[in-house]
């Protein structure tokens, strides 16, 4: 095979050549270019955003789930109460890392084949006056399933509760204005839809409630205030940054901008969704969610009911055609995850469903 393979997954993702020779220079981290670059990549993602003014961007060493973890620790008072909408398995993550950190954490669970309901939210915040934070995923990865942002916060606003959103999987993609939206922090990350390489998170924050943080941290490396606090006063990172990785993203925004920026990226994952599903429909894949309920991020796939089915067969057998998928995220169903993002277009989608179905028929079984 004469290029690497295609990731298929939610990050890490198929990048660019400019992407990856980005990281062929070593850098200092407190040189001045360096603090410049720095500088630099917080401007362009404050600005995707739309939040000059009105929010700080702090990024943070480590992969998503380190910045949701730092995004609670430093935004929800230790004596806070935060209500987590769960329908999957990163729902679940964001309740476990807050219980974990010692804050009074409660789970308002539904199916996974549904969106969180701004209704039942509603309902929940006027039964139990003590919730001071919503914990919510934009696009919930383990599914795939889109999750009703704007009618959260507006139920969030009205009830005057701050809101933390996990935007790792949409960020970059869908619609996310901070000019529209409340929220007091919101988390994406270096790897996904803004095809960086993975290394880096970095949370929004309001300011109006930045001012407050101070100490709420439990842990010193990630306590975003004293981050935000030292970039402020030096420019430079407080320990040791990702050099290569920053490098990597801000290359990648520079293309991300040239591509015709958000919409733009919106319009190919689009693109690419639909030449999935519709490939895949023909192979005889059901796809786990309705159209309604959908991002065009990652789709779940029932498996084949075929009885030989198993799904590291599968996986090799696609592999060895040049594209890697992802394992299932649900508890009581088998199935398998495609993503539609990356720096891959249509082809490349249509493609990868050619792939499957020569695997399909390579291994004897039917969808």
């Amino acid at each position: 095979m004469d290029r690497d393979a295609i990731l298929l997954t939610p990050g890490p993702l198929t990048t660019t050549l400019r992407t990856k020779l980005a990281m062929l220079r070593d850098w200092g981290s407190w040189d001045a270019d360096f603090v410049a670059l720095t500088a630099e990549l917080r401007r362009a993602l404050l600005a995707i955003v739309h939040g000059e003014g009105s929010h700080v961007v702090v990024p943070l060493q480590g992969s998503g789930t380190f910045a949701v973890e730092a995004a609670v620790a430093t935004v929800v008072p230790r004596d806070g109460h935060m209500l987590v909408l769960d329908n999957g398995a990163y729902c679940k993550r964001l309740g476990r890392l807050a219980t974990l950190m010692g804050r009074r954490t409660t789970i308002m669970a539904q199916p996974e084949d549904q969106a969180v309901s701004p209704e039942a939210l509603d309902a929940k915040l006027r039964e139990d006056a003590s919730i001071t934070h919503v914990g919510f995923i934009h696009c919930e990865t383990g599914t795939g399933v889109l999750n009703p942002l704007a009618a959260v916060a507006a139920v969030c606003a009205h009830h005057g509760k701050g809101l933390i959103i996990d935007a790792m999987s949409s960020f970059g993609a869908l619609p996310v204005d901070a000019r529209e939206i409340s929220f007091d922090a919101l988390v994406a990350a270096s790897g996904k839809c803004l095809e960086g390489v993975p290394g880096m998170g970095f949370v929004f924050i309001r300011q109006a409630v930045l001012a407050g943080c101070e100490g709420r941290s439990h842990s010193l490396a990630m306590d975003l205030f004293d981050q935000h606090v030292y970039m402020q006063k030096t420019g430079q990172w407080r320990f040791t940054p990702p050099t290569h990785v920053v490098a990597a993203l801000a290359e990648a925004v520079r293309q991300f901008d040239e591509e015709g920026g958000r919409p733009a990226r919106l319009a190919r994952y689009t693109e690419n969704c639909r030449a999935l599903l519709d490939g895949m429909a023909a192979l005889g894949f059901r796809p786990f969610l309705p159209p309604a309920l959908q991002a065009p991020i990652i789709v779940t796939f029932h498996a084949p009911s075929d009885p030989a089915f198993e799904f590291k067969s599968f996986y090799d057998a696609v592999k060895r055609r040049g594209f890697i998928l992802y394992p299932g995220k649900l508890t009581q169903l088998e199935t398998f995850r495609v993503g539609c993002i990356g720096a891959i277009g249509a082809n490349e989608m249509r493609q990868a469903v050619q792939a499957i179905g020569e695997a399909m028929r390579e291994l004897g079984l039917n969808a």
